[in-house]
């Protein structure tokens, strides 16, 4: 291709405007995006907000502010809290080993499901929008994973269960 063909592409290809830090009006619309409701508090001068998916409240914890209100990373935090006041060994070890993008943490009596989304070094506002999808994705793949978690010797001894079921039938 050459060079004339390089700059006649560029010039019909419209220019993305890539962010390099978010403000709560850009958070907010993108998790509207992703099929959330929000709800803004303003304190001490900053604007939080709170949403919920999968009937599961989390919130926007702001991280380096570049300037005031506007941001060049935050994190998404669901805390839940624990019932009784143990999980399941295991169940924690287990998310990290099988999933990406999302962690989790014991604080006390709360397991928090948190996921950083970066904008430093300038992303396409696509990227804010993908990232609060995944996110909204991520709760819910957590949700079935808590519900289903099953610590790996009790699958063994349900499997081994199946097993012993199964050559009874067979003797039979």
């Amino acid at each position: 291709m050459s060079k004339s063909t390089n700059a006649a592409a560029a010039a019909t290809t419209p220019a993305i405007e890539l962010l390099n830090t978010v403000n709560a009006e850009q958070v907010s619309d993108a998790i509207k995006e992703a099929g959330c409701a929000v709800t803004t508090t303003e304190q001490d001068g900053t604007t939080w907000l709170h949403s919920a998916s999968h009937g599961i409240g989390f919130q926007v914890l702001w991280g380096n502010a570049v300037t005031p209100g506007q941001y060049a990373d935050f994190t998404l935090s669901c805390p839940l809290r624990v019932q009784g006041g143990v999980l399941p060994e295991g169940v924690l070890t287990e998310w990290h080993r099988t999933k990406r993008f999302a962690r989790v943490a014991l604080h006390g009596d709360f397991v928090v499901l948190e996921m950083d989304v970066m904008v430093a070094g300038g992303v396409a506002p696509a990227h804010l929008a993908v990232s609060l999808q995944l996110w909204t994705q991520m709760m819910g793949q957590f949700f079935l994973h808590l519900r289903n978690y099953k610590p790996e010797s009790v699958a063994a001894a349900a499997a081994e269960a199946d097993v012993a079921k199964a050559d009874e039938s067979v003797a039979a």
